[in-house]
């Protein structure tokens, strides 16, 4: 594989290795979800090399107006589908809402079912001093864990709502839960919604890379759920930058087809069998 962690050579499958080894050369790197082996291929050639199976299916995928109701079963199809329509990228499979928090063994157990059953190649959860049980649990039986401080969508209710976390005091408190997280092995951590100066002190405060995601350009890497940064999503973020108007090109395509049915135009001969 080339040194470079984005469109590097697809010789073998990115590790944690090499995203530390990112962190260490200063690469900033991007990493985009994913829900589906055509989407992670596209991707997966485009040289990204981090694709996450996040929770955010549940909106984007499942129709759900947050994260909460998506369930370990509705996930490891999905994130099955990303493993086997990449060959580079390295696979992160969000833990879903209520299947680690009650337990390490919980945490255990869940992991290792999208280990098992969908190739998974890491894990992320959501929290700080909560989960450190769970993330040494996971550390220690092999699996990478990704952390994930700040906005905490699966925290959504008690923050009420989706807003900037890591101001005044509680932004001692995230990076508290930083420095924990690393202790206890987390590989990487995303931090969202959080203040620009708090994501810098926190990325330069901890050895491994931290993801950014409304959270300034900082970080040693950045995130978008792929619908938010190819235009799909109605109401976007903030944080979000739309790159391509995919709504409109698909709203276009789809029209010019049901005009060509309604016209007789399509098929035409060429798309005929004689």
């Amino acid at each position: 594989m080339s040194s470079a962690l984005y469109g590097g050579a697809a010789g073998r499958r990115v590790t944690v290795r090499d995203i530390q080894a990112a962190k260490s050369s200063g690469e900033k790197w991007p990493m985009v979800t994913a829900y589906d082996a055509m989407t992670a291929r596209v991707f997966d050639d485009a040289g990204i090399p981090v694709m996450l199976v996040g929770d955010s299916a549940a909106m984007v995928v499942y129709g759900y107006d947050s994260t909460l109701p998506v369930t370990v079963d509705d996930l490891i199809p999905l994130t099955a589908a990303v493993v086997r329509g990449s060959s580079r990228a390295l696979v992160v499979a969000d833990l879903p809402f209520g299947s680690y928090q009650a337990s390490p063994a919980q945490a255990l157990e869940t992991a290792a079912r999208f280990m098992k059953e969908a190739g998974a190649h890491a894990v992320k959860l959501e929290g700080g001093h909560r989960v450190l049980p769970q993330v040494e649990a996971l550390v220690s039986a092999g699996i990478p864990v990704m952390g994930h401080l700040g906005l905490t969508p699966q925290s959504v209710n008690a923050f009420g709502g989706y807003r900037v976390q890591g101001r005044g005091q509680s932004g001692e408190e995230l990076m508290a839960d930083a420095k924990a997280l690393e202790h206890a092995g987390a590989f990487s951590l995303v931090l969202e919604c959080v203040p620009t100066d708090l994501a810098d002190r926190v990325t330069a405060a901890l050895s491994i890379p931290t993801i950014g995601i409304g959270a300034g350009p900082g970080t040693d890497a950045q995130v978008l759920v792929w619908q938010d940064l190819m235009g799909l999503t109605e109401r976007p973020a903030k944080f979000v930058k739309k790159y391509f108007d995919l709504h409109g090109e698909m709203d276009r395509a789809v029209r010019a087809f049901a005009d060509e049915v309604s016209s007789g135009a399509f098929p035409a001969k060429e798309h005929s069998y004689s």
